[in-house]
């Protein structure tokens, strides 16, 4: 090593010591983002830390915009109506924004959206954001699995300035999420989710594993490069009921384009025990997944329509996830009564036979809601 040589290298630690020393940052600490706004670092390394602490936080989709029987109340959440408090981390979804749509596929108005998605973060809260998007190919749902749908619209494909300008409106809507101080707000952003079932475009029965790495790593790539977003945490996500390590990232993109492991889990019809069983093992290979990448592990989306078991979170799920080292567990919707007449919720209203359980489930040490969100300062 030369002399000049040595001098640059001792001019490069100098100017390190005071960021690591400001920070307690390593490169491990920090997201696969190399330019990831401070609050996104920041809410980052606190998931990271809260993953090792056998706390968790608990979320909800669309939580502050509807509920069982109620619609647009201000202030209102049937999280908080049963316990006094906010879930800690809020759900939302994108699909029907790529098409120019001013409320997106449950009906929920995007300028509200983004009004609620301040509100939570202003509360200290979490956001993540789903997206069922249209077919590019054809113009249908998310839900038409349309064989060859990714190969067509991968660049240099027939319908990739399809997919590009969704995209484009994907990023205008992101771009638009600010705090009071013109921060952007750090978002979980979870797109081509249960991507191991088969119900939707991108899913395994019709895309090679190969070319959902390359959509994921080019979605991931043009939000950055071209758009110049630096405020997402991007979070992979498959369906439950995993196998193996091996068929959990046979289509992962790269440790370079996913900051968060997950899966999506629901109990139905099936006995309690073998959906506690099958969420032990979930939660245990994925966080040992996210171990050994320096990832954040997950529950990205859980639930029992109508939560018809009185005791069900106290006496499968606390017992399911106490002690697992992961971050958070999103509950999903409470739609109340859909346009087929079906009746759809995923957390207690009042009056409803697991509402006392959840209450008991909200006062255990490890679930942490809003009011415990917020003192943790996940920004800071």
């Amino acid at each position: 090593m030369t002399l000049k040589d040595k001098l640059f290298l001792f001019l490069g630690l100098m100017l390190s010591v005071p960021f690591l020393k400001v920070t307690g940052q390593t490169q491990a600490d920090r997201p696969c983002d190399e330019k990831a706004t401070r609050e996104t670092v920041n809410l980052y390394r606190n998931l990271k830390k809260l993953s090792g602490s056998g706390r968790y936080l608990i979320g909800h989709q669309d939580a502050l915009a509807y509920g069982v029987q109620w619609k647009y109340e201000k202030g209102r959440s049937d999280v908080k109506d049963v316990t006094g408090d906010y879930p800690a981390v809020y759900g939302w979804e994108l699909g029907h924004l790529e098409q120019g749509s001013a409320r997106n596929l449950d009906g929920v108005a995007f300028d509200k959206m983004r009004e609620f998605i301040r509100q939570g973060y202003k509360q200290g809260g979490v956001i993540t954001l789903s997206w069922h998007g249209i077919n590019p190919k054809n113009g249908k749902s998310a839900w038409d699995v349309e064989p060859g749908t990714v190969a067509s619209i991968l660049p240099g494909a027939p319908y990739h300035d399809v997919y590009r300008k969704q995209l484009d409106r994907v990023a205008t809507f992101l771009l638009s999420l600010k705090g009071d101080k013109g921060e952007y707000i750090p978002v979980l952003f979870r797109p081509f989710h249960e991507l191991t079932g088969g119900w939707f475009w991108w899913g395994a029965k019709t895309t090679t594993p190969e070319e959902y790495k390359t959509l994921f790593r080019f979605t991931v790539d043009y939000l950055q490069r071209i758009k110049g977003i630096h405020h997402l945490l991007y979070v992979y996500n498959t369906s439950g009921g995993l196998q193996s390590d091996e068929a959990f990232l046979e289509r992962y993109p790269g440790d370079d384009v996913v900051d968060i492991l997950s899966f999506d889990t629901y109990q139905f019809k099936n006995p309690q025990a073998d959906f506690a069983t099958s969420l032990k093992g979930d939660l245990a290979l994925v966080e040992q997944l996210a171990q050994r990448k320096n990832k954040v592990a997950a529950v990205a989306e859980m639930g029992f329509s109508q939560i018809p078991e009185a005791n069900w979170w106290t006496g499968t799920v606390a017992p399911s996830l106490k002690g697992r080292n992961f971050a958070y567990v999103l509950f999903w919707r409470n739609a109340g009564v859909k346009p087929d007449n079906e009746m759809e919720y995923f957390v207690p209203y009042k009056g409803q036979v697991s509402e006392k359980d959840f209450v008991r489930y909200y006062r255990l040490p490890e679930t942490l809601f809003q009011k415990e969100a917020r003192a943790l300062k996940l920004y800071k």
